[in-house]
Parts: structure tokens; C-alpha cells; sequence
């Protein structure tokens, strides 16, 4: 027993420094992607190979001044950085990424993307803590990794009061990943219904937003919104999958725990 405390103490403190800290990233890590259109005029005359590369057609306008990229359906795959001019395409280490709204997932200038908080009077229903049920709606396990290894000893989700719990009776509102399925529709529908109200809605990787790789087949949804049809979603968490680090900012952004 004295032999493990001592390796426990020498082992140190292995939760990041977030957000009172820099966050670490592996060297491979890959954040918001910076568009400059007049590289790609002068290297490409819109020749649109970063688009014809891009597997979810996540850039618009390619090759105009207007050239932007969908947050919401890139991969973070880097095909079209490859295919672009030099510095025409290039991805930041930035891990800001989550928004409020689907529009402002569309970027192209070196800006941050940041969510607003959730309005006052639902911020003092729900209080200094978060209970989230986590629905993999066809999901490929990438993101439900991610969401898990948010609440482990090194990102630990916990301390800020958001935890991930069992039942939706306990929630007060849905973590949702994956393309949803139309084998999964209906149990997300009474997921979501099963979830006291007030409740709010997170849609979580580049499936559950925009359908991903999978957007346009005929066996999914296109994503939660189109899914639940109507019911808006309150927080878009990009990735394929996204670092628990951003979803860690976009879910205290949103309880106006970060400015």
C-alpha cells in the first residue's frame, strides 16, 4: 500500500491547466482552418481542387474571394490543404470551435468561433451544474470516445459540474453524436421527449450537425436538427471527432462560465 501512494504522489496532478491554463494538443492536432482567397486566386484561378478533395464538400465558393469553409461538415481531414496553393487552406491550432448557431460555423477569417451563453433565466434554472444524456445515433464511437475521455483524470468535466448520466429523467438535455439513423430517429424523438423541460439540445461532431460522410443517404436524418425536426439546437460541437478540450469551451461558454 505505501508502495502505491508513493507512485500515486510522484505521479503528480494530470488534469489540464483549463481554462486557467494553456491547454495541451498533441503536435497533430488540428484546429480552425484560416481561408485566404487571394492565394488561392493567384495559385489556382478557382480551379476548385480543394473542393473536388474535400469529402463533405465543407468548402464554398473554392477558388473565389468568398471562399469559406463549413465547420459543420469538415473532417479536419486536411485533403484540402494538400490540394490548395500554399497558405491558401490552413488549420490552426485553435480549439475554439463551438457556436450557438449553425451560420456561424461558416468561417474564413482568423477569428475565433465563440458560443454565446445560454439566456439568464435558463442559466439560473439549471445552476452551477449540467446533467447530459448522451445519444449515439449511429455514430462510428469517434465522438462518444472523445465525450468520454472528457470526463477522465486528465480533462475531468466533471469539476465543473456537468456530468454525463443515465437516464434522460435525470437530464436536462441531450449530448447527441452520429448521423441519426432512421432506425434511431424515433428513440432519439423519445429520448428528447423523456427530458424535463427546460431542456437544450448539443449536437456533437460533424455527423450530428450536418450528416457528415453520410449526409444525402437515404438511411439517416442529415444530423439531430433534421432529425427532431423543428426542435432548435442550443450547441454545435464541430469535429471528426472534436478534442474534449472543445467541447469542454463550448459547454462552459454556454453556461457563461468562460467570456
Amino acid at each position: 500500500m505505501i508502495d502505491i501512494l508513493k507512485f500515486r504522489l510522484g505521479y503528480g496532478n494530470q488534469t489540464v491547466a483549463f481554462p486557467d491554463g494553456p491547454p495541451r494538443f498533441p503536435a497533430r492536432f488540428r484546429g480552425r482552418p484560416v481561408v485566404d482567397p487571394s492565394r488561392c486566386e493567384a495559385g489556382c484561378a478557382g480551379c476548385a481542387g480543394c473542393a473536388e478533395a474535400c469529402p463533405t464538400e465543407a468548402i464554398l465558393d473554392p477558388g473565389t474571394a468568398t471562399m469559406r469553409v463549413d465547420l459543420g461538415r469538415c473532417t479536419f481531414c486536411g485533403d484540402c490543404v494538400t490540394a490548395c496553393p500554399p497558405g491558401a487552406i490552413r488549420f490552426t491550432g485553435d480549439h475554439r470551435l463551438a457556436a450557438r448557431t449553425r451560420e456561424a460555423l461558416v468561417v474564413s477569417r482568423d477569428a475565433p468561433v465563440l458560443a454565446e451563453a445560454l439566456d439568464g433565466e435558463l442559466r439560473r434554472v439549471l445552476g452551477r451544474s449540467l446533467k447530459l444524456r448522451q445519444v449515439s445515433a449511429g455514430g462510428c464511437s469517434g465522438c462518444e470516445a472523445e465525450l468520454n475521455a472528457s470526463g477522465n483524470i486528465q480533462f475531468d468535466v466533471g469539476r465543473f459540474g456537468v456530468q454525463f448520466v443515465a437516464s434522460p429523467r435525470h437530464a436536462d438535455g441531450l449530448v447527441i453524436t452520429g448521423p441519426v439513423t432512421e432506425n434511431m430517429r424515433l428513440a432519439l424523438r423519445q429520448t428528447w421527449e423523456a427530458v424535463p423541460a427546460p431542456r437544450i439540445v448539443i449536437a456533437v461532431g460533424a455527423c450530428a450537425i450536418s450528416g457528415g460522410p453520410f449526409a444525402g443517404s437515404p438511411v439517416t436524418c442529415g444530423g439531430a436538427a433534421a432529425a427532431l425536426d423543428g426542435i432548435p439546437v442550443d450547441l454545435y460541437v464541430p469535429g471528426c471527432p472534436p478534442h474534449p478540450i472543445t467541447f469542454l469551451d463550448g459547454i462552459l461558454r454556454l453556461l457563461g462560465r468562460l467570456k
